[in-house]
């Protein structure tokens, strides 16, 4: 019988790419908390550790604000993707009715459509309703995407069609079914949406930056942009040093979040990715 079980090359390998990936990960943790001259004279050494950075960069910037901000559209944005995506993908994927075909296909459509083509059109949309510099354009615009209708219809599509004849021969209403039967089965590709679209609303810069423009509304991203010119405005002969040191404080700040995410749904997301991968 083959061995299938790693050698120490495979480990050898896989050590050696996990130092690759995690390598500018420590750096930067490593260099928020240096001294900011010490990150240009000598970067790749570890000295003296001091929480300067972050303190000047708290001071300087409204990270607070953008966190709150960023947290409360993930919530919201977050809930209305994982709520209405999973109904579409199974409408698609399991119901019969006119014009289905064409429907999916022209939300297939849109996935070609690059996100700075719809920029102008959103805005002008969200000036006519009076929600510019609101929380519902920040909300509203993507929170029901074509990706995530195609990737729970996908998912759905592999559940066989006699699990969800049962469900209906036992007196089980089309809610019920989808809850108590099709739920359970798709919680790996749930949680790789989860996943997906948690990196997607927490990285979005081009739309909110366009949606709002007053420091209130700003979400983290936003707010991580403008620290460079903030550091510059606000502290006078700040030097090249000084605003690296901050941007690597605010950086190690923002990139937590995705890393605690991302460790503890990451069996689910692995899960659901291949159970994707191997469906037409």
């Amino acid at each position: 019988m083959n061995n299938t079980r790693p050698g120490i090359a495979q480990y050898a390998v896989l050590a050696l790419l996990a130092i690759v990936f995690l390598y500018p990960i420590w750096w930067a943790l490593s260099s928020s908390f240096k001294p900011a001259a010490e990150i240009i004279t000598s970067p790749l050494s570890i000295g003296e550790l001091t929480l300067a950075n972050y303190r000047a960069m708290f001071a300087d910037v409204p990270i607070g604000t953008g966190f709150a901000n960023t947290a409360l559209v993930l919530l919201v944005k977050g809930a209305m993707t994982m709520f209405f995506a999973p109904l579409a993908g199974y409408a698609f994927a399991k119901y019969d009715f006119p014009f289905k075909n064409l429907l999916f296909g022209t939300v297939l459509l849109t996935l070609m459509l690059p996100t700075l083509v719809l920029i102008i059109p959103l805005l002008l949309e969200m000036s006519a309703l009076g929600w510019v510099n609101t929380y519902q354009a920040l909300i509203l615009p993507g929170s029901i995407d074509a990706f995530s209708i195609f990737w729970m219809r996908q998912t759905i599509a592999a559940i066989p069609n006699e699990l969800i004849d049962a469900g209906r021969v036992d007196g089980a209403g089309e809610f019920g079914i989808f809850a108590k039967v099709v739920l359970p089965v798709i919680r790996p590709g749930l949680a790789a949406l989860a996943v997906l679209t948690t990196m997607n609303v927490y990285n979005d810069f081009v739309w909110p930056v366009v949606a709002v423009n007053d420091t209130s509304h700003q979400t983290l991203q936003v707010v991580l942009s403008t620290l460079a010119q903030n550091v510059t405005g606000n502290r006078i002969g700040a030097d090249f040093a000084t605003v690296w040191g901050e941007l690597l404080a605010a950086g190690s700040i923002a990139m937590l979040p995705l890393l605690v995410i991302f460790v503890l749904l990451q069996r689910h997301f692995i899960n659901g990715i291949l159970a994707g991968s191997v469906k037409g």
